[in-house]
């Protein structure tokens, strides 16, 4: 059997008054008279069968259950303080929730979203880094940005970038263990970020037998395999252009920096339905128009290798 709550005209007298210990001050804040409050408070103690005040001369001292109920309530009007400015600033602003992950947010979103914003100045966006899938449902993610090969099931999906990675390794490691031919890695450890597929469509793509992809340490984002490599734990598999300054100064090496097609790519996700709404419409128009324009890594540079 469910509890019948109070009023809520109660509960508000009851959580002023409890917050400036005075009928007085609450009954102004609230716009009533001093009368209204105190007999709002009371029909509380009555419903609940407690005493919340100690009334004293001149002074009101919140009971044991007083100042529990007290500390109860007050987080409770805050949250619905926050839930009504937080759903009138969505009315005045539109909001656009992007999923996208770390490294694709640092490296490319990030850098541009400025240039959306002035495209649409009255669309507020929001930026959600995960590498797990999106729930657009439970989420609140309007549209997301993932890598891989672009099958998702019952959303549209539309590619941005191709995203052809190359192993990259320390000089010191090759030295001591060669890697000529896609086949060496066999006797490399490889290491992975999160997409562990990865690795398997490149060996696949480069027609190397008898390498183990699932081997080696895998880490939370490419920069975790990148750090790796550099200490020279083992081989990583990224975009060359992650790695350019590394590799002109030394730190890597990239035995096959040509790469090879794996299909592998950045794409535009999202529901079908979310094209209902214009701020979803302007975001896909820009950002096709972005990936078109700009490389991955460098916002000034117009080359890029693009799909629409």
């Amino acid at each position: 059997m469910s509890t019948q709550l109070p009023s809520l005209a109660s509960l508000r007298a009851f959580e002023a008054t409890a917050r400036h210990l005075s009928v007085t001050n609450a009954a102004r804040e609230l716009n009533v008279t001093p009368g209204a409050v105190s007999l709002q408070v009371r029909e509380l103690e009555q419903t609940l069968g407690v005493t919340l005040f100690e009334r004293r001369p001149r002074q009101l001292v919140l009971t044991e259950d007083g100042a529990s109920y007290f500390a109860t309530l007050r987080r409770a009007f805050r949250l619905m303080r926050e839930a009504t400015e937080e759903l009138l600033a969505r009315k005045r602003a539109p909001m656009l929730t992007v999923s996208c992950t770390p490294t694709f947010a640092a490296q490319w979103l990030v850098p541009r979203i400025g240039l959306f914003e002035q495209v649409m100045p009255g669309v507020d966006v929001r930026i959600s880094t995960s590498n797990r899938l999106t729930d657009f449902r439970s989420d609140g993610v309007d549209v997301a940005i993932r890598h891989g090969l672009g099958r998702y099931e019952g959303l549209a999906s539309e590619r941005l970038i191709d995203d052809d990675p190359v192993p990259v390794i320390h000089p010191a490691l090759r030295r001591k263990q060669p890697l000529d031919t896609p086949g060496d890695l066999a006797h490399h450890s490889l290491l992975h970020d999160v997409h562990r597929q990865d690795w398997r469509l490149w060996l696949d793509a480069a027609g190397a037998e008898g390498v183990d992809a699932a081997r080696g340490p895998v880490f939370l984002n490419s920069n975790g395999a990148i750090d790796a490599a550099k200490a020279g734990d083992g081989v990583a598999l990224v975009r060359l252009s992650l790695v350019a300054r590394e590799v002109a100064d030394g730190v890597l090496v990239a035995p096959f920096p040509e790469g090879v097609m794996t299909g592998l790519a950045y794409h535009l996700v999202y529901p079908p339905a979310a094209l209902d709404r214009p701020s979803v419409v302007a975001f896909r128009a820009w950002i096709l128009e972005q990936a078109r324009a700009r490389s991955l890594d460098d916002p000034a540079s117009p080359s890029l290798k693009v799909m629409s």
